[in-house]
């Protein structure tokens, strides 16, 4: 049963009002110690995305300005995309 709340902007903002108390159980790194940590099984945590080939349509003012941006146009349609997810504009 999964009872997380859904990711939203407000669900964020929520999260970053909620003050962070450190103690004898979790206490305040430096930057330095952070650093320093390092996954046990670095197997597990490969986290580059997996690319799925899509059809997409898109307007074509904008495909013209992002081409004419140069190589590597589709990876930034993808950056924009994940940014507009990330924070909550999509």
């Amino acid at each position: 049963m999964i009872t997380s709340k859904k990711l939203t902007a407000e669900r964020i903002a929520e999260i970053e009002k909620t003050p962070i108390v450190y103690d004898e159980d979790s206490p305040e790194f430096s930057k330095e110690e952070l650093q320093e940590f390092v996954p046990y099984h670095k197997e597990y945590f490969d986290i580059t995305p997996k690319k799925i080939l899509i059809s997409i349509k898109l307007d074509a003012d904008l495909l013209a300005m992002m081409k004419a941006t140069g190589k590597g146009y589709q990876t930034r349609i993808n950056k924009c995309l994940r940014e507009a997810v990330i924070s909550g504009k999509f």
